[in-house]
């Protein structure tokens, strides 16, 4: 069985993939920021705030980790006009520099894996141009280019990859989902005609995560119901 730690466990896709871990027997170092998460077997819990972490937080780790998922993320649509300089910068400081100073922070944990591997979350719309998503965009834009570069500076022992989901049905995401009519429409936006659930990112997750995908580094996978290349 392996260590994992799971950024922002507490709720989404975090939670649904601490949750996949823990059920096949895994360790899971989980963190939260608001919203705390019940210790129990196997679950070590981790009150972080990646915009400004405080000092020894990596304390609770194991010596050893064998994989990381940053899963925090903010969707801010809004027309480009509209949006403040301060929100690019709130943004890039919790998708972009959080991970940068988590993955910086238990490199050498990492390291002493014998199949360690990291993933990040891009989106659908970095790929896919969709209007009111250029905050969104910019920012996970820059994940999927940090996916990239890490993978090669640290194959061949991390692997490094990324999902690009499309809209899943998340607490992240409540306000877009928050009626039967908006529901619909954005499940006929996908050739599946569903909205993706927190599961089907978690089970594309631990997928990368695991000694399964031994043989995927630098990828952005995209986990869109077919949104980005089929209508």
């Amino acid at each position: 069985m392996a260590n994992y730690l799971i950024i922002g466990a507490s709720s989404g896709i975090g939670l649904a993939l601490s949750n996949l871990l823990l059920s096949e027997g895994h360790s899971v170092w989980g963190t939260y920021h608001q919203h705390p998460l019940e210790a129990h077997s196997n679950l070590t819990p981790i009150a972080l705030n990646v915009q400004e972490p405080t000092s020894g937080w990596e304390s609770a780790l194991p010596d050893v980790l064998d994989g990381v998922a940053y899963c925090p993320g903010s969707i801010k649509l809004l027309p480009f006009g509209r949006i403040q300089a301060a929100d690019f910068i709130n943004d890039y400081s919790l998708q972009v520099l959080g991970a940068i100073r988590v993955l910086q922070t238990v490199f050498t944990r990492l390291k002493k894996s014998t199949h360690p591997a990291v993933v990040l979350f891009s989106t659908v719309a970095v790929q896919t141009g969709m209007p009111f998503h250029s905050l969104v965009a910019t920012h996970k834009g820059a994940v999927e280019g940090l996916t990239r570069a890490l993978a090669a500076e640290w194959a061949p022992s991390i692997r490094v990859n990324a999902l690009a989901p499309s809209l899943t049905n998340t607490p992240l995401a409540a306000g877009l989902l928050n009626t039967e009519e908006k529901q619909q429409a954005a499940a006929q936006r996908h050739p599946l005609k569903r909205i993706a659930l927190a599961t089907d990112m978690a089970r594309s997750a631990y997928f990368l995560l695991t000694p399964e995908s031994s043989f995927i580094t630098g990828q952005i996978l995209p986990v869109d119901g077919g949104l980005s290349s089929i209508r």
